[in-house]
């Protein structure tokens, strides 16, 4: 079983994770910080990894530098 541990937030960001709760159809608070955290996650190595999107062209035989026998 997992441990448990409580976290103080106000009532604004209470409403706002019950809003997303509802909204995503996750069965806790617990879970929507999860997929938010994943979502985020997912977010900033789509970015990372994204950069050149759109630049790189495919490799060709006259890309090589050298000639081979």
């Amino acid at each position: 079983m997992k441990k448990s541990t409580t976290v103080k937030i106000s009532k604004d960001t209470l409403k706002l994770l019950e809003n997303l709760r509802d909204r995503m159809n996750a069965r806790s608070m617990d879970e929507v910080i999860q997929k938010l955290i994943m979502e985020w996650r997912m977010k900033i190595l789509d970015d990372i990894f994204g950069i050149d999107r759109g630049r790189i062209t495919s490799f060709t035989e006259g890309d090589r530098g050298e000639t081979r026998s």
